[in-house]
């Protein structure tokens, strides 16, 4: 489903809304909630405002999980770094146990075996079915998501939660969810916005379906709910 705003501030809230709708509802129900958070720059303005004194009181921040749907593979202090982000924007100002933080990067360690790792931590947090309360994405003016990026092997993963891998163009490691983790989740929001995202947005929601182009194409829920964000300028309708 697609919800079209004026500007990202009405984006922001509504998804900062259905953030903490989430978190109540799993908390009440399960006595946890365990989300994936997603990098660039679409999610600083929503993170922010969970941050703030209107909003981090309504969540049980104590039982909250927070993993990453993917992540470049550099130092958490790096300006690269999605967690560095999440950290400035949302995590450092709500009392959220370090314990149930999970980075998607360590010193010392492969990205290939930090993602063997990585699936384990969920499978601790989530058990085998590894059905997430929630999961962010944006999505990139080429129709990536997460870090499935068009043309990557990656696309064709079928039984690996998590996957790393050397991005040759952007010559980096990048560290990802699969998209058949990311499928299993209750709810999944993709927030878009601005006139870039506009030609991808359009082949992904009603064009023909060809996912090794436009990655999100695979992002079709099991049994949950896909909810697309975006502006006017996104949706091609200004």
């Amino acid at each position: 489903m697609i919800q079209i705003y004026n500007n990202t501030e009405e984006i922001n809230t509504v998804a900062a809304d259905l953030f903490v709708a989430a978190a109540q509802k799993a908390i009440a129900e399960k006595g946890k909630f365990t989300v994936v958070l997603t990098g660039g720059s679409s999610p600083a303005g929503i993170y922010k405002l969970l941050a703030s004194d209107d909003y981090k009181t309504k969540i049980d921040w104590s039982k909250v999980f927070i993993f990453w749907g993917d992540e470049r593979w550099v130092p958490l202090n790096d300006d690269l770094s999605n967690a560095k982000m999440s950290y400035a924007a949302l995590l450092s100002h709500v009392p959220i146990p370090k314990a149930n933080i999970f980075e998607m990067y360590k010193d010392g360690v492969t990205p290939e075996d930090y993602a063997v790792t990585y699936e384990e931590s969920i499978r601790e947090v989530l058990g085998n079915e590894g059905k997430f309360d929630l999961i962010l994405l944006g999505m990139g003016d080429d129709g990536h998501t997460a870090s499935l990026f068009p043309g990557q092997a990656v696309l064709e993963e079928q039984n690996k939660w998590v996957s790393a891998y050397y991005l040759e163009p952007q010559k980096m490691h990048r560290i990802t969810l699969t998209a058949p983790l990311i499928n299993k989740a209750e709810k999944i929001i993709v927030v878009a916005f601005g006139e870039k995202k506009a030609p991808a947005l359009k082949e992904v929601t009603t064009g023909t379906y060809n996912p090794t182009t436009y990655p999100m194409q695979l992002i079709k829920p099991v049994s949950g709910e896909l909810l697309f964000l975006v502006d006017k300028s996104a949706a091609g309708t200004n």
